[in-house]
């Protein structure tokens, strides 16, 4: 089944494969043409830096030069898995990669289907296969509304998170989330018993995969749902959590305090908002992060998306 876009891949050419997270857009990273290619494929800055893909622990010491003690103890516990390390880069790294930074970001994802295609096409730099701002894709569909039909995808159905990974920077001190995930920044602190703080935007804008310019963002207007507010304009869709309208509605969406399926279906949800021609879409605010560690990671893509 992969032999076809390992070739692909090993061509210089990109093709569009799955993680537990979204979809990646993938390139041979040691290929600067075929780097180039995912940014103009995407419309993606260049000062926008990209992750890495791989399919071992062991494979990150081609591109980090230097592990702490703690980040190894992270890969060890959370890799495979949807947690991304920004580490010191080894010189033989592209620049196109990091954003001509001395850091690069690394990530060991969990899907069966991205690990054997880099176990057979090698490491692949991977942002998500969307068109720049527009909401990730999180099932082939999506990947072909925005490159075409003809785009070579590997399907694996829908993923399994829906929001990015956690990006986390080990490379000074406190280690700073720069973009909440899966993994939660309370997680992290009990694995390595180290100060871990969540980056201001500001601190993660060049740094980060991810976090510099507006994302996620369908047609429609995304916004958070008032006070008080009653779930009735037929051409809003609402994304509720906690309460449930009398009557079944289409417009009504509500996810009953299950927030990982809630981010599951997110980005779904946005471009469903666009096929079906609502204006708005209008989400119910939520309750202390502590309630659930997906909290952070939906509260930080939805205001993206409605550009905050």
């Amino acid at each position: 089944m992969l032999d076809q876009y390992v070739r692909l891949l090993k061509n210089g050419e990109i093709v569009a494969f799955p993680t537990e997270t979204v979809y990646g857009l993938g390139a041979d990273a040691w290929n600067a043409e075929a780097i180039r290619k995912v940014f103009a494929q995407k419309g993606r800055p260049a000062d926008n830096p990209l992750i890495v893909h791989i399919n071992a622990i062991s494979m990150a010491h081609r591109f980090a030069r230097k592990i702490p003690d703690e980040a190894q103890t992270l890969m060890e516990h959370f890799w495979p898995g949807p947690l991304t390390l920004i580490l010191q880069k080894e010189p033989t790294v592209l620049d196109l990669i990091t954003a001509g930074m001395p850091t690069v970001a690394l990530r060991y994802p969990r899907n069966p289907l991205a690990q054997r295609l880099i176990a057979k096409a090698g490491p692949l730099v991977a942002p998500s296969a969307n068109s720049s701002g527009r909401p990730s894709p999180t099932r082939p569909k999506h990947i072909y509304d925005d490159f075409g039909p003809n785009f070579p995808v590997i399907d694996g159905g829908s993923t399994d998170i829906g929001l990015e990974s956690t990006v986390l920077d080990v490379t000074s001190s406190p280690y700073k989330v720069y973009r909440p995930g899966k993994v939660s920044r309370s997680e992290i602190h009990q694995i390595i018993n180290t100060k871990v703080t969540m980056a201001s935007p500001q601190q993660g804008a060049s740094k980060s995969p991810g976090t510099k310019y507006t994302h996620y963002t369908p047609d429609a207007k995304v916004r958070w749902l008032k006070e008080k507010e009653k779930p009735l304009n037929p051409k809003t869709l609402y994304l509720l959590h906690s309460f449930s309208p009398a009557d079944n509605f289409h417009h009504i969406i509500h996810y009953a305090g299950d927030y990982n399926q809630m981010a599951r279906e997110l980005y779904d949800r946005f471009r469903q908002a666009d096929y079906d021609g609502y204006q708005t879409v209008a989400v119910e605010p939520f309750p202390p992060e502590q309630v659930n560690p997906m909290i952070p990671a939906l509260k930080n893509r939805i205001n993206k998306a409605i550009g905050r």
